[in-house]
């Protein structure tokens, strides 16, 4: 009888590997890479590059946990480009950049990875436009590399480490990097799948998931293993970074510290907008804060929206209007 349960699990284990691994597959043939790749210390960065250079300060895109580029190209890449040159980067081992040592995983570290790519591109000073945990990267981009960037526009930042997460998250919190490919390996795309009901409300919500989500945002690549990899370490990391970052705020408060530029959904389910936006301002008070109905995903459900807002603070670098 233990012999055959034994069999029984075996057999489930190896169906939930070839299952992930069959749609990881199809992930990547239906959303294979749509830019250019470039080698930085510690990764391998992809990266989309639009627009031209313009009088103003080329857009540098940043994702948030668990995203990818595409999160921007659905609405706003293009759209931007028209003004300026813009580029979306995968952060490291999200989408299709990767961590080439196996480091890379703390906001610091990838602000390094992200600033050595900036140099590669002669790029001179930057806006930052980071979504959620983008958000707390383009902080730690601005406290690490202040001279690279001439602005920051970010959109339902992480910008306080409270200590606890939102249970959708839940299953990202493995501490043990073993642990985190065995369960990406196996069980996490058929749990996503099984849970997409319930997870996707809470993070687009109360705005719809738009219909075109899963090809045109990118959220096919959720399905791939290395994305589940990526969210993890990139989570675990924070807890050690965040009040790094937090406890140099006074440093954005200098004469010549870059504009800085907030939006948030009043309704964000995945945030506080409260304790992540408006405390925020209250700490750095020459912080412009926006908020507007919505949820958490503003650059997929209200692009229209964020490309103003992102105008408006490309213009407040000095840009031409």
């Amino acid at each position: 009888m233990i012999v055959f349960a034994f069999g029984i699990v075996v057999v489930l284990i190896v169906g939930c590997a070839w299952f992930t691994n069959r749609l990881a597959r199809a992930a990547e043939r239906r959303l294979p890479p749509v830019g250019r790749f470039a080698e930085v210390p510690g990764a391998r960065l992809h990266f989309l590059d639009r627009g031209e250079q313009r009088d103003g300060p080329t857009i540098v895109m940043l994702h948030g946990l668990a995203g990818q580029l595409h999160n921007f190209a659905y609405g706003l890449v293009d759209d931007l480009a028209g003004d300026t040159r813009v580029i979306a980067v995968d952060r490291p081992g999200s989408g299709y950049s990767v961590r080439t040592d196996g480091g890379v995983r703390s906001l610091f570290d990838q602000a390094d990875a992200i600033e050595a790519l900036c140099r590669q591109l002669e790029l001179g000073r930057v806006l930052l436009v980071g979504h959620s945990l983008g958000g707390a990267l383009s902080l730690a981009f601005a406290l690490r590399h202040p001279q690279r960037v001439a602005g920051l526009a970010l959109i339902a930042p992480l910008t306080t480490f409270s200590g606890t997460m939102p249970a959708v998250f839940a299953r990202l919190r493995i501490r043990s990097d073993a642990m985190r490919r065995c369960f990406a390996a196996v069980l996490a795309t058929p749990l996503l799948i099984l849970n997409r009901d319930r997870i996707m409300p809470q993070i687009f919500g109360p705005e719809s998931v738009p219909s075109d989500y899963p090809l045109r945002a990118g959220g096919l690549l959720s399905l791939r293993p290395s994305q589940f990899v990526a969210a993890s370490q990139d989570l675990g990391a924070l807890p050690e970074v965040m009040p790094v970052i937090e406890g140099r705020y006074d440093e954005l408060l200098k004469a010549g510290a870059p504009p800085i530029s907030i939006i948030y959904g009043r309704d964000d389910r995945i945030l506080d907008p409260v304790l992540q936006g408006e405390g925020f301002a209250k700490r750095v008070p020459r912080t412009r804060l926006v908020m507007i109905d919505g949820g958490h995903m503003l650059p997929v459900t209200q692009p229209r929206v964020c490309a103003q807002f992102l105008r408006d603070a490309w213009r407040q670098t000095g840009a031409p209007n």
